[in-house]
């Protein structure tokens, strides 16, 4: 089953990087490059956990498999609490949104630095249980860190003005709770597996702001036609009786 969860992983990241790919290109400001980034992040992600099963099956050697266990929580525990509210954090437009934005980021950073401390620290264990990777690690192992992990990740997702974003972060919100539900040991492995799948979501972003930016833009061209033409207006009228005031004369 190792084999096959392995492929299964390998054939998913393919497939979410070529979304991930797609997403880049649409960037068009700075402040899109790390948002867009995150689907193929998490492409690579899962490209990884194909190699943490090849080693709990013992199909590679045991440095390597430590090494891509350990990328793999240190990416989904150390590293997302504070790269998704920063990634929104720089796509965001209202004001409001995102200054509450800019505190989950310095949450999420705080989170993050404490978590890589531990994991740093405290040696980490990665085992299958019903056909599931269970890792664990005692320093990260508590509800405290979970719930901040949850409103950091989330939690700015939601908080998102845009559509596609915000629904992704619903998604996650219900996806990661039914896996606590189902299978609590696999949290972080499933979690992040049906993140990845549906990063795809992310893409539709650039779509809705090409579609306001060309909803804007005809509004913007219809207003200045009305001024337009309202001024074409007031030079007939100023030339109507201009050439009146010639004939009274």
């Amino acid at each position: 089953m190792d084999i096959y969860f392995a492929v299964l992983n390998f054939t998913l990241s393919g497939a979410i990087g070529l979304v991930g790919i797609l997403t880049l290109r649409k960037v068009s400001t700075p402040n899109e490059v790390l948002f867009a980034l995150l689907p193929l992040l998490f492409a690579l992600h899962q490209f990884t956990e194909g190699f943490v099963w090849l080693g709990v099956g013992g199909h590679i050697e045991a440095r390597a498999f430590n090494l891509a266990a350990g990328i793999f929580i240190y990416y989904a525990q150390g590293l997302l609490p504070f790269l998704i509210p920063l990634a929104v954090w720089l796509i965001e437009k209202k004001q409001w949104r995102k200054n509450i934005l800019g505190i989950l980021t310095l949450l999420g950073l705080a989170l993050a630095v404490y978590t890589m401390y531990g994991l740093s620290t405290v040696p980490s264990s990665v085992t299958v249980v019903n056909n599931t990777l269970y890792y664990n690690n005692p320093w990260t192992a508590n509800y405290y860190d979970a719930i901040i992990y949850i409103i950091t990740t989330c939690g700015s997702l939601m908080l998102s003005s845009s559509i596609s974003v915000a629904l992704f972060g619903i998604l996650n919100l219900v996806g990661l709770t039914l896996i606590f539900l189902w299978r609590p040991y696999g949290f972080t492995s499933l979690w992040c597996l049906y993140a990845a799948v549906i990063s795809g979501l992310l893409y539709f972003h650039f779509v809705e702001r090409r579609i306001r930016f060309l909803q804007d833009l005809k509004e913007k061209r219809e207003a200045f036609s009305q001024k337009l033409e309202s001024e074409l207006q007031h030079l007939e009228a100023r030339k109507f009786f201009k050439n009146r005031g010639k004939k009274d004369e």
